[in-house]
């Protein structure tokens, strides 16, 4: 049986990282938004956006989840392990993923990545300095903003995810 494999975690905790060590391990199709969305619409994201700008990079990046997920979806169907790097912030949208995985069939493994603010924050920092491929330059405003909206999964969350 196929599994759907979330990975969840702020920007600068190395998701993209141990996805990258997971689809090597389970022989598994990985999904990393931001590779895609650069490729597409270059980098349309850091300082001085404006409201408008930010909701253009957003409605884009909204498109991209939506196109991998189709494809996603298929692959597991077809029996192979997918990895959505997506962040998944929120635990609703973590749920809306258990139930699609569910429905398919798959099994479903939340891979959570916990690091210290602090780490975060001097992550971000050298992670601009380098801009490395495959990756959007983030605003310490933004990161920050984001650590507020941030829902760790729960421990209840994370028993019902085998791994």
């Amino acid at each position: 049986m196929a599994s759907l494999h979330l990975m969840v975690g702020l920007p600068c905790s190395g998701k993209t990282t141990l996805a990258r060590q997971l689809e090597t391990k389970y022989s598994a199709l990985r999904f990393t938004p931001d590779e895609w969305h650069i490729r597409l619409f270059g980098h349309d994201f850091g300082d001085n956006m404006t409201e408008s700008d930010e909701t253009k990079h957003d409605s884009r990046h909204d498109s991209v989840e939506f196109l991998m997920w189709e494809v996603a979806s298929r692959v597991l169907i077809l029996g192979v392990d997918v990895i959505l790097d997506f962040g998944c912030w929120v635990r609703s949208q973590r749920d809306e993923f258990r139930s699609r995985a569910n429905n398919l069939g798959a099994d479903f493994k939340i891979h959570f990545v916990d690091v210290p603010e602090e780490v975060l924050f001097e992550r971000l920092e050298a992670r601009n300095v380098m801009y490395p491929e495959g990756t959007f330059f983030i605003p310490k405003a933004k990161l920050k903003e984001w650590i507020q909206i941030f829902e760790p999964p729960s421990p209840e969350e994370l028993e019902t995810s085998a791994d």
